[in-house]
């Protein structure tokens, strides 16, 4: 519920409501998710998430299946990783990531067969380390985009009274996780009730906003006799799906900077991770393909499709009819969040959930101009911080500033940038901020 906001803001008149009303555009909710053909080949790139890379475990000539580990580690913030494809390994190379760093990768030729790995069956599961070691051999990592290792988060050092299920999807254009409600519910359910049982957990949330009432509607039908499980609607208010706004919206608690949701009694998982999860107990098939959203004002049909990990980012826009003319734009990613990327030559990551394209009118960016000290940015940080603060600490360089500020606290959700009436670049200000925080120590 929104508050009267104190200070400055509040003596003229403005009302503290975190986040920002950006636009929903949903317009791919109501497309069932379609199959892409089998590309020519994929590339498995050996980091796909958070901590260390993985070592590939096959070499040049390998013949592999769906499913078959490619890329291991023995490092503890790592998970495996899985051909999505039947074909032969090419070769093993280096290729540039988004974000402009390198990795190795498995080049692999495929064979169109999509032929399962003989040796794949449904894991044993009768206890808790049974069930941690089980999501790890899943290569699960967090598929709402962050691709935290599903392992470590699901084995936790303190009690744990709440599952929070993320099925907000707040960002615009992405579809998804509806997708996943509507078409797997029973698999999402059944997973739900395998992390309360065997991490130790009481109930579970299920956080949708009240945009998707189809998937409200459904998921109340379906865990209405669950007295474990309840479904929470949340207000359509970017961003709603992030972590600590996910926690404290459904159970009130809020996660103090620094802390993780274990902190405070809370897990949250994607939707789509559940699912799989629920899916991979009863099959024993690893994460091999992704559900992408592919939308925006330059892609000729918008779709959601399902995909083999490892695909180029160009076959998925040509199998959606190809582009409208030249995009100004490509995005992995919301609009809010996502990661702008210079080609689509770059393959499928298991944290991928869209890819969107946007023609010059869309794409155009609006020049700054000096900040008006309205306070719109500070009015809409869901993490209760002053950007304006932080940005001149960062021009300036002023490192005790910005620990003052906490600029580490910054998720870089975008809603400051999104409400400037002067169109400052606050995100990039942050990011550059904790760049100079981490380089001098603090």
């Amino acid at each position: 519920m929104a508050k009267q906001s104190s200070g400055l803001l509040g003596s003229l008149g403005f009302v503290k409501s975190p986040g920002a009303p950006v636009p929903h555009r949903k317009h791919t909710s109501a497309c069932e998710t379609v199959e892409m053909p089998v590309p020519a080949s994929v590339t498995i790139v050996m980091s796909q998430h958070i901590g260390a890379p993985c070592t590939p475990c096959v070499k040049a000539k390998d013949q592999v299946f769906v499913g078959t580990l490619v890329g291991e580690s023995t490092a503890f913030m790592s998970a495996p990783i899985h051909s999505s494809v039947s074909g032969t390994v090419k070769k093993i190379d280096t290729v540039l990531m988004p974000n402009g760093t390198k990795a190795q990768a498995i080049v692999i030729d495929t064979d169109g067969e999509q032929t399962v790995d003989p040796a794949i069956q449904p894991p044993v599961v009768n206890s808790k380390e049974e069930f941690i070691e089980a999501v790890k051999q899943s290569g699960l990592v967090g598929l709402g985009g962050a691709g935290f290792p599903a392992h470590i988060k699901l084995n936790p050092k303190d009690k744990i009274e709440y599952l929070c299920i993320n099925a907000a999807e707040c960002e615009p254009y992405i579809t998804a996780d509806v997708r996943e409600i509507m078409e797997n519910h029973e698999n999402v359910l059944y997973g739900i009730s395998q992390v309360m049982k065997y991490v130790g957990i009481d109930k579970a949330l299920i956080g949708i906003e009240d945009n998707k009432p189809e998937a409200i509607k459904l998921m109340q039908e379906k865990t209405a006799q669950m007295s474990n499980v309840e479904v929470v609607t949340l207000p359509s208010r970017y961003p709603q799906g992030a972590e600590k706004v996910l926690i404290e919206q459904c159970t009130g608690r809020q996660v103090p900077p620094g802390k993780l949701p274990s902190d405070v009694g809370c897990i949250v998982m994607n939707v789509a991770s559940v699912g799989f999860l629920g899916g991979y107990l009863k099959n024993g098939i690893p994460l091999t393909t992704k559900r992408v959203t592919v939308d925006g004002s330059a892609i000729t049909e918008a779709k959601n499709v399902r995909v083999p990990i490892g695909a180029p980012i160009k076959d998925i826009i040509a199998f959606c009819g190809g582009y409208k003319g030249t995009p100004a734009k490509l995005i992995s990613g919301g609009p809010m969040m996502g990661t702008a990327l210079m080609t689509d030559d770059f393959p499928v990551l298991k944290q991928n959930n869209a890819f969107l394209a946007f023609d010059e009118a869309e794409a155009k960016s609006l020049e700054p101009t000096a900040c008006i000290s309205c306070g719109r940015c500070v009015n809409a940080c869901p993490m209760n911080l002053m950007p304006t603060k932080l940005e001149a600490a960062t021009i300036y360089k002023r490192v005790d500033d910005l620990k003052k500020y906490s600029v580490m606290t910054c998720m870089e959700c975008g809603c400051c940038a999104f409400v400037c009436p002067a169109n400052r670049k606050l995100v990039q200000s942050m990011r550059i901020g904790k760049a100079i925080l981490r380089n001098a120590g603090k």
